[in-house]
């Protein structure tokens, strides 16, 4: 059998090429805009039931803020507090490490099979395909990933991963493929939410009776404690984390808050916004291992994978705040018409945009390309729990594309490294600034531009077509701005 996700291809196109292939499709693009605009329209209610919601906004920005600026403190005092509380911690620097890791421990309890509580994670690192490699299988119990998982699909949404399928596909891939991986779908299964709901909860229960070791991941770690901390809507994740004898926790190091009472904020802005509701249907913590309560023994895989060099940028750091809402995604127009697909990435949308080229570099046709995947409206910052600034980054990521060079890490220096290609739009930059630092070219210019203008052309010639093949190019005024002064305010030249 194939593998749990559809991998991605080895070389991604860009986004443009991706995203022109999606906008074509009719069904992919109605499923998106039902889906998001109906999830916009939720959350705007719920925020608006909390009064001080944006000082809300304003203490979860900070506690991560503050928790970045002594990641490497608070990453110790959770291993010390896992460790007092019976759980060992591994650390993995990459995913082929973290996937070593997890591997060697499901082999040395002599499984087979696991179950596995949706992680984003794990996603990011590839790991259900490692395992298949080392001959284990992993069953995904979120709904949604379990839909994406017989589908042999790839997840298209951060909170809900199987967003571009409607009823009757899901029901169609139920019939189809459930007697592949279990218990097959009930005879005469309609596309109802309840009788799909149904079908899935009987398929998973014997996994979760017969499981005996599971994987997950975490939305936050509390560092005083050791406490991880699963918040879901289905009860399906709360099943995984506690009927199998070892669980295997993979979780980013960003994930990571100082206190108990920090988690105050987070669950309040966390379930507004990504699923409007006021709490999560389930919030599930554990501490370590207790006698007689829970899995015996607990794993925890610290992941860096990118963090530790996105850290060291000043401004596109800020994409670790992220606390997977998922609200950027429902209130981005180009999400809406392209899909999570396109994006090339676990991490779609707006803050894949950010967080990807930056995990991964941005040496990739995919990865140069996600930083311009966004038309800068701003509504992904405004929604965001937050405050990450996404178009603050997406700019600064771009400057870093056109630039030609990505942060990386050598030894104890962090450095910006060049890279190839790009030579037009850096030379297209220089002429742009030499004609704006003088006056005088500034000026001849604009007016041979509005004295010429009948004759300009309405697409752009070589490498500029791709910007205007999808734009109107902006009409040239009939006269420039300091003709216009001159002759409005008594002859004298306004610019300087």
């Amino acid at each position: 059998m194939s593998g749990t996700f559809v991998g991605m291809p080895a070389f991604p196109p860009a986004f443009p090429e991706a995203a022109r292939e999606a906008v074509g499709d009719e069904t992919l693009r109605g499923n998106l805009r039902h889906a998001t605009r109906t999830i916009r329209a939720k959350r705007e209610k719920a925020v608006a039931e909390v009064s001080d919601w944006a000082e809300l906004r304003e203490a979860g920005k900070r506690i991560k803020d503050h928790t970045l600026r002594h990641l490497d403190r608070y990453l110790v005092q959770l291993e010390e507090s896992v460790t007092a509380a019976g759980g060992i911690v591994h650390w993995a620097a990459d995913a082929a490490e973290a996937n070593e890791i997890v591997t060697g421990l499901v082999r040395m309890t002599g499984e087979s099979e696991v179950v596995k509580v949706k992680s984003m994670a794990t996603q990011e690192i590839g790991l259900n395909e490692a395992l298949q490699a080392a001959g284990i299988r992993a069953y995904e119990t979120d709904l949604a990933e379990l839909i994406v998982q017989l589908g042999k699909d790839r997840p298209s949404h951060i909170l809900v991963p199987a967003i571009h399928r409607n009823r009757g596909e899901i029901r169609d891939i139920f019939a189809r493929e459930m007697s592949e991986w279990g218990r097959p779908a009930p005879e005469g299964l309609t596309d109802t939410p309840a009788e799909l709901a149904e079908a899935a909860r009987l398929h998973l229960r014997e996994k979760f009776l017969r499981a005996r070791v599971g994987i997950s991941g975490a939305n936050f770690m509390v560092a005083e404690t050791g406490t991880l901390v699963v918040v879901e809507s289905e009860g399906n994740g709360r099943m995984c984390l506690t009927l199998p004898e070892t669980l295997i926790s993979v979780v980013g190091i960003e994930k990571i808050v100082p206190t108990w009472q920090d988690l105050e904020v987070f669950l309040q802005t966390l379930p507004r916004s990504s699923t409007a509701e006021r709490m999560n249907p389930y919030t599930s913590t554990w501490t370590g291992t207790t006698d007689g309560d829970g899995p015996s023994t607990f794993h925890l895989v610290l992941l860096d994978n990118g963090r530790t060099d996105t850290l060291a940028d000043e401004v596109g750091r800020q994409a670790l705040r992220c606390i997977r809402c998922s609200a950027c995604l429902n209130v981005c127009p180009v999400y809406e018409r392209a899909g999570g697909h396109a994006y090339g990435s676990v991490y779609p949308g707006p803050i894949g945009a950010i967080l990807s080229p930056q995990l991964r570099g941005t040496g990739s046709e995919i990865d140069a390309s996600l930083p311009y995947a966004s038309s800068l409206c701003g509504a992904c910052y405004e929604v965001c729990p937050v405050a990450i600034d996404i178009p603050e980054v997406l700019v600064h990521l771009r400057e870093r594309v056109v630039q030609g060079g990505e942060v990386t890490r050598e030894g104890n220096r962090v450095v910006l490294r060049p890279a190839k290609g790009h030579a037009a739009e850096r030379a297209a930059m220089r002429a742009a600034r030499w004609t704006f630092t003088h006056p005088g070219a500034l000026r001849t210019g604009q007016r041979a531009a509005s004295r010429t203008r009948r004759f300009h052309p309405r697409t752009l010639p070589g490498p500029g077509k791709a910007w205007s093949g999808t734009r109107e190019l902006p009409a040239v005024p009939a006269e420039p701005f300091r003709d216009w002064w001159q002759r409005t305010h008594g002859g004298k030249d306004g610019a300087k």
